[in-house]
């Protein structure tokens, strides 16, 4: 591990994964990836994040951050001489990081009540998750980015999100860009972007994922 500088401990459908990803393409960091069996995880991770035991995990120098948002914005202050993610006023780094903790809060937890629930409780997540999805829409106004006029933290917290989308429609059976075209219109001007599109799966595999979960747990 010592000829490698930056290591990071990830898991391939896992957006909060695809988040690290993202920033350190964005900030063009060589790392090298390693990829965990989560439910046989490496000594390596256990003696990295003791804590909580999760991915991902990034190791700079041989010293391991925890917790996607905390890791981009480790990324974002080390490598700072790139393009930074983070607005530089400080009204506009607390408004991002607001919206960061919102997305953290709400959307895989009510994401995941669609495409695992049943019955009422799946048709009261759908309703959330559009209601949750709108908010942000309004959060991005006429903007091309959450970061304004350029792709920033809000958009690399929020984008691997997406990818899971596609399950959450043909589980839920619902369309969420017939209820926030806006919304998927700034996912798409995402997936333009080769940092974005290289770092995370094709839907598809997400959905194939996420039935052998579903079969696995019933």
């Amino acid at each position: 591990m010592e000829d490698h500088k930056v290591v990071l401990l990830d898991f391939w459908p896992s957006s909060y994964g695809m988040r690290v990803r993202i920033a350190l393409a964005e900030k063009g960091v060589e790392y090298e990836a390693k990829e965990e069996n989560l439910s046989d995880k490496s000594p390596l991770l256990l003696e990295m994040n003791p804590v909580h035991k999760l991915i991902p995990v990034l190791i700079h120098n041989g010293k391991p951050i925890s917790e996607s948002a905390i890791i981009v914005e480790y990324i974002d202050e080390v490598w700072k001489d790139k393009s930074p993610l983070l607005p530089s006023d400080p009204y506009e780094r607390s408004r991002a990081r607001f919206w960061a903790d919102y997305v953290d809060k709400k959307i895989n937890s009510t994401g995941k009540r669609v495409w695992m629930g049943k019955g009422e409780d799946q048709e009261l997540a759908k309703k959330e998750f559009i209601e949750c999805v709108r908010t942000l829409e309004g959060v991005l106004g006429d903007n091309p980015y959450f970061g304004g006029d350029k792709f920033g933290f809000l958009d690399v917290i929020l984008v691997p999100f997406t990818t899971w989308f596609y399950t959450y429609q043909k589980c839920g059976n619902f369309s969420i860009e017939a209820e926030c075209p806006k919304f998927m219109a700034w996912a798409k001007r995402c997936l333009e972007k080769d940092s974005v599109y290289k770092s995370i799966p094709h839907p598809h595999k997400v959905y194939d994922f996420a039935l052998e979960l579903k079969q696995k747990y019933g």
